[in-house]
């Protein structure tokens, strides 16, 4: 069983974009949500696809169970077809390393086109790390901001929008 421990900060500045060490183009489709669970069926690089199962939030707030697999690529993009239609995100993900850390920059597009998260997994709640100056607001809590929100409910809909 593993728990995924999180972190979601928007960033006040392009800073990261220099000193990014690689990055990968995520499709990401997402199955109807209950209860605060949610499955999705992730695309990467259109090489790679990978079935995810996440629990609801426990009761720190940034962790979940999660459970990732592997799954034959032509799958992933079926089930994308088949049964995630409209609740789909797109999103270029950014890797940079920061002290100890890889932090995780998703540039977002389509519906949710000038969204730019930054997410840090951590391995354990109390796991300390420093923040880059490009860190900004953190929005780890605030539901609005996940990609499963994100793929039903756009950034480019909300009436008030972040810098």
């Amino acid at each position: 069983m593993a728990i995924e421990t999180e972190l979601k900060f928007l960033t006040t500045s392009e800073e990261w974009r220099k000193l990014a060490s690689s990055k990968v183009e995520i499709t990401q489709g997402y199955f109807n949500q209950a209860d605060g669970y949610n499955v999705r069926v992730r695309i990467i690089d259109n090489s790679a696809a990978k079935l995810t199962i996440k629990s609801k939030r426990l009761n720190t707030g940034i962790s979940k169970f999660e459970f990732e697999y592997d799954i034959p690529l032509i799958d992933g993009m079926l089930m994308i077809k088949i049964f995630c239609q409209n609740r789909i995100i797109k999103k270029t993900r950014y890797f940079v390393k920061h002290n100890d850390h890889t932090w995780e920059i998703d540039e977002f597009h389509g519906d949710n086109d000038g969204l730019v998260l930054a997410e840090l997994e951590l391995k354990s709640i109390d796991e300390p790390y420093e923040k880059p100056s490009w860190i900004g607001e953190d929005v780890s809590l605030l539901l609005q901001y996940t990609n499963a929100v994100l793929a039903v409910n756009p950034f480019t809909s909300w009436d008030i929008q972040t810098p």
